[in-house]
């Protein structure tokens, strides 16, 4: 456990590196949005910072990599979460665009241009969302997966659906060898290791 702590202290700093190197509402504040809708925007906003970054990172000719058969390729996981961008909000009050069809949306295209874009959009289409809907409706309760659940824990599954996909997105850039563009901007802000200072004699 001893081992463990300077590992999970430098696991903190770098956190706050990160968050520091790039978009922090936290800091900057969201006018016009408050209570829990607030917080809900800004792990929106971080996601989408993060998202479009990675998705800048990698190159064209890897969106159709995948590391196994079954599973999705870099162009589908962004597809796939911008279709969830389009389509949950709906949920909360913000219909899709006019022509989305979410069948077959995440296999569309696998252009890395038009890829980038369409996950752009969707993010803004999820913070409008957000910011539309009224404090009040949070509470509202509508069918869910054969149970129920209120609007206020949608947008908590919206959130956590798109976090799982950061990590997809993250596990695949690593495997390929791209590494996260924020851990690079850590790294180079990263003081260098001073030389150890040598023994009096």
């Amino acid at each position: 456990m001893k081992r463990m702590l300077p590992a999970i202290c430098i696991l903190l700093v770098a956190g706050v590196l990160q968050l520091t190197a790039q978009v922090n509402p936290y800091k900057d504040g969201m006018p016009g949005v408050t209570g829990y809708r607030s917080e809900v925007l800004a792990e929106v906003m971080i996601q989408e910072d993060k998202f479009n970054r990675l998705a800048e990172a990698i190159p064209a000719d890897k969106y159709t990599w995948r590391p196994a058969a079954d599973v999705r390729s870099f162009a589908e996981v962004f597809m796939h979460v911008s279709a969830a961008n389009y389509n949950l909000y709906k949920l909360v009050g913000t219909p899709p665009p006019a022509g989305f069809d979410v069948k077959g949306f995440e296999k569309s295209t696998t252009d890395k241009a038009k890829v980038v874009a369409t996950l752009k959009d969707s993010f803004a289409h999820a913070k409008k969302a957000i910011t539309a809907m009224p404090d009040a409706d949070l509470e509202k309760s509508l069918d869910w997966f054969g149970g129920k659940n209120t609007e206020r824990g949608i947008l908590l599954f919206v959130v956590r659906h798109a976090a799982e996909h950061l990590g997809q997105s993250i596990a695949y850039a690593r495997v390929i060898g791209v590494t996260p563009p924020w851990t690079e901007d850590m790294q180079k802000k990263a003081p260098e290791k001073k030389e150890a200072p040598k023994e009096k004699q």
